[in-house]
């Protein structure tokens, strides 16, 4: 102990660090600041996890599209502990959502974000946006045939602003297609700029905090008044305040610990999902589902009508633009629970919608129905025979998983039951080879042969075989 003392001693003597963190550990907080306060600090806790999990997961990565599926199975299966750490940095991103989730709630239902706390409140939301952004970009980098699809979701949704879309689809993709250039794109903003912007905002955070106090619990009847409330709060400091540490952070340190305790349990226990296929872009054979904290804002585009997605493809990631103005238009006044009821409403409200929502995004019909079974001979109306040929391909590339045929397949495309009393053979054609509208192009994985089979069979679908394989289920 005398020499870890010494040891102390010298380093702190050389490099001042007492003298620089006492007083932050020693600044005074108001009293009542109980276990509701815990949420910031845990949340931080969280974002360290993920930085120390990522450092490892990094050391074995490789950011190519020739080995980043590899990599990650021998990070999974192989590699000493790397499935730990993947869990780890799996429940970790998870952790860091909804503690900042709550610790927002927090601040909106006790007012914290009036004055003179305005740019804490700011900071935060910054915060919010940057957490939302690592989950998303880490999702492509698992390489998979998942994150892979969500990512052409979300180059799709910024391929339809108005203007500028086709420029910020092509900055998502780094390209045109999704491919390798995407790859490395997402990896350098979700290991170097986001975390780096995390960083900063939460040296701005914490400033802000220290500079303008941790807010006191809310008491009715006592509003905010930017002209008094300095004085009024500097006051109460000298009169009641406690130091942070210990009388305040020891509940910091206890949740901290039981922060990482759970993720490093839900890791061993439950591991990170198993990786879906290797990414194949022409083949839609992967659920497109984002990870579980955006999930809910998928459903969203999935259960509205195909004439209002555009609008809310857009306007929806504006709304953030609300929080914004929160501080700004509702600096003052009463911050007490029981004098803005409306708070509460507005956070039960968002919580309903968001775990409906996310029910609702669990099997929404804009992911394709792998479920699918391949067209009976009674649908396609015969069982041989060019037309018979082009059904089975049409199972075999996964078209039926997104298309149906007399009620059979999947509902994220238009149903093809009649196609040919829509489009012409050539209108058809161009679909195929090109795509469309949440539709990959199949022109460079078919063969002219496969290509007319598909013709034969989906010019076969009008409402005259509709109506014969009807009755002919009806007689068997």
């Amino acid at each position: 102990m005398k020499l870890l003392t010494c040891i102390w001693n010298w380093i702190d003597d050389r490099s001042g660090i007492s003298r620089a963190l006492g007083p932050l550990l020693r600044h005074p907080v108001p009293p009542g600041t109980g276990w509701k306060y815990v949420f910031g600090s845990a949340t931080l806790i969280a974002f360290l996890i993920q930085v120390v999990t990522g450092v490892a997961l990094a050391t074995v990565y490789v950011s190519s599209a020739g080995s980043a599926y590899k990599s990650l199975e021998f990070i999974s299966h192989q590699a000493t502990l790397g499935w730990l750490i993947r869990g780890m940095h799996y429940f970790g991103a998870s952790a860091m959502v909804i503690l900042v989730g709550i610790h927002m709630f927090r601040v909106f239902l006790t007012g914290s974000y009036k004055f003179p706390r305005e740019l804490n409140w700011l900071s935060g939301v910054v915060l919010l946006g940057c957490v939302l952004m690592m989950g998303f970009t880490g999702q492509l980098l698992r390489w998979d045939q998942d994150g892979v699809w969500s990512t052409v979701i979300a180059a799709e949704q910024a391929g339809r602003v108005p203007v500028i879309g086709h420029w910020l689809a092509h900055l998502t993709f780094g390209g045109d297609t999704v491919g390798g250039a995407t790859l490395s794109r997402f990896f350098a903003i979700h290991v170097f700029v986001i975390p780096a912007l995390i960083f900063g905002f939460i040296g701005l955070h914490l400033y802000l905090v220290i500079h303008n106090g941790i807010s006191e619990p809310p008491k009715a009847g006592h509003p905010v008044d930017p002209r008094t409330y300095r004085a009024w709060y500097k006051e109460l400091l000298n009169r009641s305040g406690r130091p942070f540490f210990p009388d305040a952070g020891w509940r910091d340190v206890v949740f901290g610990f039981a922060v990482v305790a759970a993720v490093v349990v839900l890791a061993a226990i439950f591991h990170a999902p198993e990786l879906s296929q290797p990414p194949n872009p022409a083949i839609v054979q992967a659920q497109p589902r984002p990870d579980w904290y955006l999930l809910w804002y998928y459903a969203v585009l999935a259960l509205s009508p195909h004439y209002m997605e555009n609008y809310l493809m857009v306007l929806l990631p504006l709304a953030i633009g609300l929080l914004f103005l929160l501080p700004v238009v509702f600096n003052r006044g009463e911050r007490s629970i029981s004098r803005r009821p409306w708070s509460v409403g507005v956070v039960v409200l968002a919580t309903m919608s968001v775990v409906t929502l996310w029910v609702q995004g669990k099997r929404a019909t804009w992911s394709p129905d792998f479920d699918a079974q391949p067209l009976k001979a009674q649908t396609i109306g015969t069982a041989s025979g060019p037309v018979y040929e082009g059904a089975q391909l049409f199972f075999r590339q996964g078209c039926e998983n997104c298309h149906s045929i007399g009620g059979q397949g999947g509902h994220r495309g238009p149903d093809l039951t009649t196609v040919a009393d829509r489009l012409t053979t050539e209108q058809m054609t161009v679909r195929i080879l090109n795509g469309g509208t949440n539709m990959p192009a199949f022109g460079p994985i078919l063969t002219s042969e496969g290509i007319n089979r598909l013709l034969a069979f989906l010019g076969s679908r009008s409402i005259n075989t509709h109506t014969s394989a009807k009755r002919e289920t009806a007689r068997n």
